[in-house]
């Protein structure tokens, strides 16, 4: 499975080598695959592991490692090669490589101008409790439901939540971004006390950064079912709306207890993500600001 260095470790405190995330996804190969396949990727890659140095890399070059697919793609600075695994041999070969965090784009290579998915990324305060965040994200929920948008959420093995709204891959980057961006201002002016829509650190006591900044152009985010580089290796997983309760916490799935987690489930937390066919229309646009009507 592995040709070297089976045996590293790379989550010191809770003695992961290298042979367990590499384990890991090939167990859940048929429900991580679905997630990466034909994405560029942006790796988090610790060699040593995680308590030594790590570093992002986007462009490993022209000639991708052995088990992965090198895809250009014009960027402002010109054309730049990305990594993308379509298949668990693939993810093999970023866990060989030391990576410890899998970062996708928003659309793949077939459309690679044409997002499928936009994120909303919640990002609490360090003051807010966790019981907020549990009700802001089904806020959110609810006002893309009013628009007819169904989102999924995810927990992100840090401290946040991701919802992600799947889209059929027809509006280019610059719509899907101001969209995305509008709805999030949106939420600010109608819940003034639970969202904040710009980094600022000095606004944000008490409240929720909703970013919507990782829907441009070659920006990215964690994969889902994807390791964190975190205490722990805890685990970027799908949850039902029904699962988003106090218990649950951003890191509650980790990279010990996820395959009994799934193992236990009666059904997939995202059985539908696949199937929804939904797109941003004019009547939306209208809806959060974006053009007169």
């Amino acid at each position: 499975m592995l040709r070297s260095n089976p045996d590293r470790t790379l989550y010191p405190e809770i003695g992961v080598t290298k042979r367990m995330p590499a384990e890991y996804y090939t167990d859940i190969a048929d429900r991580i695959m679905p997630h990466l396949a034909g994405r560029p990727l942006t790796l988090l890659r610790c060699p040593g592991g995680r308590r030594k140095e790590c570093f992002f890399q986007k462009h490993p070059g022209s000639t991708a490692p052995e088990g992965l697919r090198s895809v250009a793609v014009m960027e402002k600075s010109g054309r730049h090669y990305y990594s993308v695994a379509d298949n668990i041999d693939g993810v093999i070969a970023l866990v060989q490589l030391g990576t410890l965090e899998i970062h996708v784009w928003g659309s793949r290579d077939l459309n690679i101008e044409q997002p499928d998915m936009m994120i909303f990324d919640l990002d609490p305060a360090p003051d807010v409790g966790w019981e907020h965040m549990v009700r802001a994200a089904r806020l959110v929920r609810e006002q893309l439901l009013n628009l007819g948008l169904a989102g999924f959420v995810k927990t992100t093995g840090g401290k946040g939540l991701h919802i992600v709204v799947p889209l059929t891959p027809k509006a280019d980057w610059n719509t899907v971004r101001a969209f995305s961006r509008a709805f999030s201002e949106s939420l600010v002016r109608k819940f003034p006390d639970e969202y904040i829509a710009t980094m600022s650190k000095a606004k944000r006591s008490g409240k929720i950064f909703i970013d919507y900044l990782r829907n441009g152009h070659g920006a990215t985010s964690i994969a889902t079912y994807s390791t964190r580089n975190l205490p722990g290796a805890p685990i970027s997983a799908p949850v039902a709306w029904h699962e988003l309760t106090a218990e649950l916490k951003a890191d509650s799935y980790n990279i010990l207890n996820i395959r009994s987690r799934l193992a236990g489930l009666e059904k997939d937390p995202w059985a539908d993500y696949f199937t929804v066919r939904q797109e941003i229309t004019e009547e939306m646009r209208k809806k959060v600001g974006l053009l007169d009507g």
